[in-house]
């Protein structure tokens, strides 16, 4: 049952469908900006709450690329036909929005502080606000490294990330998800930050110490809620369009 470039292009003219692909290119050219790239691979997607369709990020074009034209809508229904220019992890979003009713925008990368952490078997603490922010709500998906091209493989990390905010793939980077797209692209750039810091002490060969269970609840309640994540994303806007004005051109709605 194919998605048919009408109903793509039908969707894309709602002011829900522009606003979707305005957000999802401005995280992903977030995400660049935070280290993130990796030729053109990684994938940024985004729903609204109970849809059971997506858009993602195309398959050729970088996160430093993304513009509201350069993604696709894919469905969570498997029998739909995803497009030509799907990303070929569309299995691993898929799954993960089929199991989590409560996400609303994924991202997987390769960031490189977050896929060194993963090759360890560190527990991820909370030595700085990013760290208190993941505190007991990462997973550890092991069993390949491999591309996720199918949806086996796909419910195996969505269950490795069970019910928290991200989950680490053994050599090969993360997946961060949120309860919108906002979300997601703010926790992605706070986790690797989190990974990068803990990698520094780690490696300064003394002791250190991290936030204690009463403080990390206080740093989630204050410096993560959403009113706070919203601060984060529109500075982080204001970023982007620093540094590429024609995204400040993006449709709004």
């Amino acid at each position: 049952m194919p998605m048919t470039d009408t109903r793509r292009e039908n969707w894309a003219a709602t002011p829900v469908g522009r606003r979707l692909a305005t957000q999802l290119s401005q995280g992903a050219r977030m995400l660049s900006l935070d280290g993130h790239d990796d030729f053109n691979q990684g994938q940024i997607s985004a729903r609204t709450p109970g849809a059971d369709t997506f858009v993602i990020k195309n398959a050729l074009v970088g996160f430093d690329e993304s513009t509201p034209d350069a993604v696709v809508e894919a469905s969570t229904d498997l029998d739909v036909e995803p497009s030509p220019l799907a990303p070929p992890e569309l299995p691993l979003h898929q799954a993960i929005y089929r199991a989590r009713p409560d996400v609303n925008g994924i991202v997987h990368s390769h960031a490189p502080h977050t896929l060194v952490f993963g090759a360890t078997d560190l527990e991820l603490r909370p030595v700085s606000h990013d760290g208190a922010c993941f505190a007991g709500s990462t997973g550890m998906y092991t069993t390949t490294s491999n591309t996720v091209l199918d949806i086996e493989t796909g419910e195996q990390i969505a269950e490795a990330l069970a019910d928290g905010n991200a989950v680490f793939l053994r050599n090969h980077g993360g997946v961060v998800v949120g309860k919108s797209v906002r979300h997601a692209a703010v926790f992605a750039q706070v986790l690797e930050r989190a990974c990068r810091l803990q990698l520094l002490a780690e490696s300064s060969g003394v002791r250190y110490a991290w936030s204690t269970e009463l403080d990390v609840k206080l740093k989630q309640d204050f410096i993560y809620a959403d009113l706070s994540v919203r601060s984060y994303w529109d500075y982080a806007v204001r970023r982007v369009g620093r540094e590429w004005p024609e995204s400040l051109t993006w449709p709004k709605n």
